[in-house]
């Protein structure tokens, strides 16, 4: 891992599971970490797979860290552990969590060996020229950091160990990365499992429409009624555990 300035938090820590010829890599959020995906990994290895949950480049240990960070750095995470998984695998399907979701089509856009994904409330429709502008004048005015975007969950004391603030130009990053897979979901063909909040306080349900809409391969689509944007830490996780493993399940009968 490059130079962080502070420990890992605890809970944030990667994971890892030898299991079968089939591989899960799974992806968390912007500002999250492995702990909002943990249970789904966890419940994947049970399951006989082989699972790797990165810590992805600035997350998990201080804001500071993710200040720097850019789309770059990643996407170069996730194709690095798709890869690795790749090459001790048979098949590979990837399990994401907004960023990771976006992070996820990416992979697809670029491996159309990919066996299949989860998604949960992925990022994947561009954010308007307004909200940009907006972002942009914070960072011209000095403001480097806005509030948090993490723990939008209903479930009373669950808790997402995210950072308390949303670096901006690594946001601003992340919304160019996104304009790039946006552009490339017409070439995704691979099964897809989505599941989508109706009530969602960081991405609108409209990017699962337009992930609907562009996408060539096959989609099913699991509307959550009660759980907010961390869906896998809240009313609907054991839901989302449960379809998540009977997909796999399927992918690689």
């Amino acid at each position: 891992m490059p130079f962080v300035t502070a420990p890992v938090m605890p809970g944030a820590e990667p994971f890892s599971a030898t299991g079968g010829p089939d591989g899960v890599l799974v992806l968390h959020g912007f500002t999250g970490n492995p702990q909002s995906m943990r249970g789904i990994a966890e419940r994947l290895a049970d399951a006989g797979l082989t699972v790797e949950l990165p810590l992805l480049p600035g997350h998990g240990t201080a804001i500071e860290d993710l200040v720097p960070r850019r789309w770059s750095d990643w996407s170069g995470a996730a194709e690095e552990s798709y890869t690795s998984l790749a090459a001790r695998c048979a098949r590979v399907a990837v399990v994401g969590l907004s960023m990771g979701g976006t992070l996820a089509c990416w992979l697809a856009e670029h491996h159309p060996e990919l066996t299949g994904m989860v998604l949960v409330n992925p990022l994947v429709e561009p954010p308007d020229g307004q909200f940009r502008s907006a972002v942009r004048e914070l960072l011209e005015s000095g403001t480097e950091i806005a509030p948090g975007i993490g723990s939008d969950i209903a479930l009373p004391d669950s808790r997402e160990t995210t950072y308390d603030g949303s670096p901006l130009a690594a946001a601003l990053s992340l919304f160019e990365g996104t304009d790039e897979v946006a552009a490339g979901l017409g070439g995704i063909d691979c099964p897809v499992l989505l599941f989508s909040s109706r009530q969602d306080h960081v991405v609108s349900p409209s990017s699962g429409d337009l992930l609907v809409a562009s996408v060539s391969g096959p989609v099913e689509r699991v509307w959550l009624e009660r759980s907010y944007h961390v869906a896998t830490l809240d009313y609907d996780r054991d839901e989302i555990e449960d379809r998540t493993v009977t997909f796999m399940s399927t992918l690689f009968r």
